[in-house]
């Protein structure tokens, strides 16, 4: 006989507003404090504001090494470029899946002076054997993720990972036939009021989820919690998640990887092994190495 064993929630990350770039307000879970993370997964920023003032300044001109950036759009349009020449437009709903590796100098730069600017940007940590391997990113537009519309009027986004439903596995286009080596998982989940969703993990794997509309409950019974408004539910190990909506309703993300279990030496954008690493890291920076590298 089957058995499941479902995740309950073990821990709750407030997000915290704070800033980054040339001043863009934004909100931390993930990396609000020096080692709150849920490996292989180093910080998830929350960018939400119908006020100019807030975002114009953007992410001027600035370095990467050792792992990856999720940009995710849900309203606004901003442009990436980056040394290697490359040029990107970030529109509503379309994803940026950058690998920064060994080396990247990127910005990311509104497109509008006016309107509303809302997304996240989450950090995936790389594993040694491939943080130094070349830099590379890839656009995907809002036409290229599936959408799965779900009996009980909810319905899922599925940018990385793979997603059963009615008897069918959906695969983003991130992780699909082509595995990642943290192997993630990332969904966009919006459900109606009270309404349940149900989704399979796999055992072993680090997971979280961050309501960014409404709240929920997560978990099955009396060990059963609720999930705050803008706030990080960090998962147990189980091979299944579930969630029930609130009165208002819920979107969150759903975000599940393969944990690396290696030291992290983390220093502003520069995330390695060992302190040795780090400084290498800033020598190639200043020096001009680290963007020649790539």
């Amino acid at each position: 006989m089957n058995t499941t064993t479902p995740r309950t929630m073990v821990h709750v990350i407030e997000s915290q507003p704070t800033s980054d770039g040339a001043g863009v307000k934004l909100r931390r879970s993930l990396g609000s404090q020096r080692g709150m993370h849920v490996d292989p997964f180093l910080m998830l920023d929350e960018f939400y504001s119908d006020d100019p003032n807030d975002y114009l300044a953007g992410f001027p001109s600035h370095p990467h090494r050792g792992f990856e950036t999720v940009t995710y759009m849900l309203d606004g349009h901003m442009r990436h470029e980056d040394h290697l020449g490359n040029r990107g437009d970030l529109a509503p709903g379309s994803v940026q899946w950058m690998t920064a590796a060994r080396g990247i100098i990127h910005s990311e730069m509104p497109q509008q002076s006016e309107g509303r600017m809302r997304g996240f940007q989450l950090w995936i940590n790389l594993p040694s054997k491939e943080k130094m391997k070349p830099a590379g990113y890839r656009d995907i537009p809002a036409t290229e993720i599936p959408v799965v519309e779900l009996a009980n009027g909810g319905r899922v986004k599925i940018i990385a990972g793979t997603f059963a439903n009615g008897g069918k596995d959906i695969s983003g286009p991130v992780n699909g036939s082509r595995k990642l080596s943290t192997d993630p998982l990332y969904l966009d989940v919006h459900l109606p009021a009270g309404a349940e969703f149900n989704a399979p993990l796999t055992v072993g794997h680090n997971a979280f989820l961050y309501a960014y509309e409404g709240s929920a409950k997560v978990g099955t019974g009396e060990k059963a919690r609720q999930l705050p408004h803008r706030a990080a539910g960090v998962l147990s190990d189980g091979d299944s998640v579930q969630v029930q909506a609130g009165p208002e309703g819920v979107r969150f993300l759903l975000l599940a990887a393969k944990p690396l279990r290696e030291p992290v030496v983390q220093y502003g954008p520069f995330v390695m092994n060992t302190r040795e690493e780090i400084e290498q890291a800033l020598a190639d920076y200043r020096d001009g190495k680290l963007a020649a590298a790539a």
